[in-house]
């Protein structure tokens, strides 16, 4: 039987190689014909007398497979609801079945008294990696491409086909539930050191590593189908277990505030199945499944962080009549930490570099830091010293603007002062050639009023890096006043060439994230002010869903850069500024106690050498005595951190600062770490519905002041019963998506 997907080839031994090579595909992924192909292929094999063991593997060069198409489910779900008006209960039925289709597939694989080999050549995640648990063995090529992970816990879902149970199965419980509950990527020794994996070999000689296996003899029926199966992690009820799970639940309520309805899915699956035979614990597990599919955070981080992001990292904001730019070598204006990130992020893109400073001491220091990065990555295995020499080879220090004539691109990455930046802007156009670009790496600086300095405004970007470079994959794209598409285009070629996430935005002061960032800030020094305790605050913020609390991440930002904002805010906007609260407590820290945040191991935290930092007890001598905890309602100071964030990138939706939705929730995820199981900032008020959003806006401004007043937008939308992605709904992408 010919398929479309699938290729079997028989050896003389009877070992049937069943090779994945999806036409059209960069990548292998599971899709409804996949599956019904691959169920065939089973069928095929057991019906064959000759066929003694199958060795399943990938066609594709690096990589097994992506695993599900994340689209298939948004079907699924999308049918569920249609029907679930007319028949909520055989709706409901008809989604359990659908999503655990998998589940029973790999379930019939694992039992069908063959055994199967897993070859794994390359990148292998979720729904692969279950596939390859449920073979009988598995073999992985000694490869740097090989990734096995099953990642599903970060776009709102779980391993639904299996993973949970045979995991749990295979290793002890504490690495088990941290490789689901973290959806942690391994390597191939890691995942053979956990029992993942059983053997490595070289990537030349994988199949014939896994027929050699089969040869060897591989028992088609697995431990746990056997009777007296012992599971790794003992039993749950024994007095190991009575150690260990109500542990588990309190870190996954420390970690989680119980905000997603994935990582307790994998936690009462776990929990559950554990005590079942398998049979059993996949329907447990599917039910769950079933169960977290349908919540509304799993459909709103689905769509911010896989389609989405997916969308925007395959250039969805690209001028399409922009022909691709062949980026061969980039310069970096100044050599300090936000400088040194970028050459080195830039240097690992295969891009050279040359990194520009003052003096040749700075700009030495700055390439000293992908040194160091690299000497890092070769002791963890990550890289080998030939990759380190290279890299760095890619690097040239200067303090001669001369040398930047070859670049294609200038990334201008100096001190947040508009005179030093117009100083080397002037300096850098008087040499580059005609056709580069140029970028300012400004966080707040209009970058309107930056380019005046240029002779070349269409030639002149904001590109927005945030720290520390090598590890935030947001990239905000600034369009000034007379920016052009050549900018834009050869602005995201890189982002797309350094394989980070980019958004677009026009102009403004602080631009999005920054701007949006600092109201989260803002609000937390707001509620110092009104007496919340600053513990409460912090605590506040992580129960809200932000990776910190507001008083935390001013620390972070450094308060003297916050101060310095509020300066040149106060200075450029002259009499029309307005000082609140925010100005009088960075006034009192900053000026009058010179506490400048962890920079200088004193803001709101104190930060003792070698030891934990810890909120600063002088706290109340500048907010004023703070009142009891329990005359606040929490849920109200929640929603004020989050309601704030929101609002504010409403209104810079009506100010077309952001003129595209799915900008406005990846950017606020990835920028600033808003709720991720909201699916970000727009998301969150649709969830809650506009007219909702809107009246709570207005209860909050009653309460709270006039800063949570609802703007024009949300007050038409609210009386019309729209949504953010109703009215304003991104254009349909025919590209190619990919799975998680």
């Amino acid at each position: 039987m010919a398929y479309k997907n699938f290729t079997i080839e028989t050896d003389a031994d009877g070992i049937a190689l069943v090779t994945w090579d999806m036409p059209g595909k960069s990548m292998n992924v599971f899709d409804m014909e996949v599956m019904d192909e691959l169920e065939a292929v089973l069928n095929q094999t057991v019906a064959d007398d000759a066929i003694k063991g199958v060795v399943v593997t990938s066609g594709k060069e690096g990589s097994f497979s992506g695993g599900a198409d994340l689209t298939m489910l948004e079907g699924l779900l999308r049918q569920f609801h249609a029907e679930s008006s007319r028949d909520p209960e055989a709706a409901a039925k008809e989604l359990l079945a659908q999503s655990r289709r998998m589940s029973l597939l790999y379930r019939a694989l694992e039992t069908c008294g063959k055994p199967w080999v897993a070859a794994i050549n390359g990148v292998c995640m979720g729904g692969a990696t279950e596939l390859a648990l449920a073979c009988h063995a598995r073999v992985v090529s000694d490869a740097d491409a090989v990734k096995i992970a099953l990642p599903e816990v970060k776009v709102g879902l779980f391993p639904g086909a299996g993973g949970t149970q045979r995991v749990m199965r295979m290793t002890d419980a504490q690495a088990g539930l941290q490789f689901l509950l973290q959806g942690r990527t391994l390597d191939g020794t890691k995942a053979k050191a956990m029992g993942l994996v059983d053997e490595i070999a070289p990537k030349k000689k994988l199949i014939e590593a896994a027929k050699k296996l089969l040869k060897a003899g591989v028992d088609p029926k697995k431990p746990w189908d056997k009777k007296g199966f012992k599971s790794p992690s003992g039993k749950v009820y024994s007095p190991q277990g009575f150690q260990f799970w109500p542990a588990a639940n309190a870190i996954y309520r420390r970690e989680t505030f119980d905000n997603y309805p994935g990582a307790r899915g994998i936690l009462q699956s776990v929990y559950e199945g554990l005590q079942l035979p398998m049979d059993l614990a996949l329907q447990v597990e599917s039910r769950y499944f079933a169960s977290v599919l349908k919540s509304p955070e799993a459909a709103a981080m689905i769509r911010s962080l896989f389609v989405s992001m997916q969308e925007l990292n395959k250039g969805a904001r690209r001028p399409a009549d922009q022909r691709p730019n062949k980026i061969k070598t980039v310069g970096v204006l100044g050599a300090g930490f936000m400088g040194a990130g970028i050459a080195y992020v830039t240097a690992k893109a295969g891009i050279d570099v040359i990194l520009l400073d003052r003096d040749m001491a700075a700009a030495e220091k700055g390439k000293a830091h992908s040194d160091d990065l690299m000497t890092k990555a070769v002791k963890r295995g990550k890289a080998t010293a030939e990759d380190k020499d290279r890299l760095l080879a890619r690097i040239t220090p200067t303090t001669d603007y001369t040398d930047l004539e070859p670049c294609d691109l200038i990334i201008e990455a100096v001190f947040e002062d508009r005179d030093i930046k117009k100083t080397v802007t002037e300096a850098t156009e008087a040499i580059i050639k005609p056709r580069a670009v140029y970028a300012s790496n400004t966080s707040t600086l209009p970058i309107s009023s930056l380019a005046e300095a240029s002779k070349r405004p269409k030639n002149f970007i904001g590109i927005h890096f945030f720290s520390p470079v090598d590890k935030m994959m947001l990239v905000e794209v600034i369009m000034g006043k007379k920016t052009g598409d050549k900018a834009l285009a050869m602005a995201l070629d890189y982002i797309r060439a350094i394989k980070k996430t980019p958004i677009v935005v026009n102009d403004s002061r602080g631009f999005y994230t920054s701007r949006v960032v600092m109201t989260y800030i803002r609000e937390g020094l707001m509620m110092l002010g009104d007496g919340v305790p600053a513990a409460m605050i912090e605590n506040l913020g992580r129960m809200a869903g932000m990776p910190v609390g507001p008083l935390s991440l001013a620390d972070e930002v450094a308060l003297d850069l916050a101060w310095k904002i509020v300066a040149a805010t106060r200075k450029d906007m002259g009499d029309k500024y307005v000082a609140g609260p925010l100005d009088n407590i960075l006034e009192e820290m900053v000026i009058k106690r010179e506490r400048f945040g962890r920079k200088n191991a004193k803001g709101f935290y104190d930060y003792p050498q070698g030891g934990k930092k810890h909120l600063w007890p002088g706290i109340p001598e500048v907010a004023g005595k703070p009142k009891a905890a329990d005359a606040f309602d929490v849920e109200e100071l929640k929603q004020r951190l989050l309601v704030m964030q929101a609002l504010e990138t409403a209104r810079c939706f009506e100010e077309k600062v952001l003129t595209d939705v799915r900008e406005a929730d990846v950017g606020s995820i990835l920028g600033f770490g808003f709720a991720p199981f909201t699916g970000g900032t727009l998301s969150y008020i649709d969830a809650m519905g506009t007219e909702a959003f809107v009246e709570l806006c207005k209860k909050f401004t009653k309460k709270w002041g006039p800063r949570f007043k609802p703007n024009r937008l949300l007050r038409e939308m609210a009386k019309n019963g729209e949504t953010f992605y109703g009215r304003f709904a991104p254009a349909a992408q025919e590209e190619e998506k990919q799975v998680a």
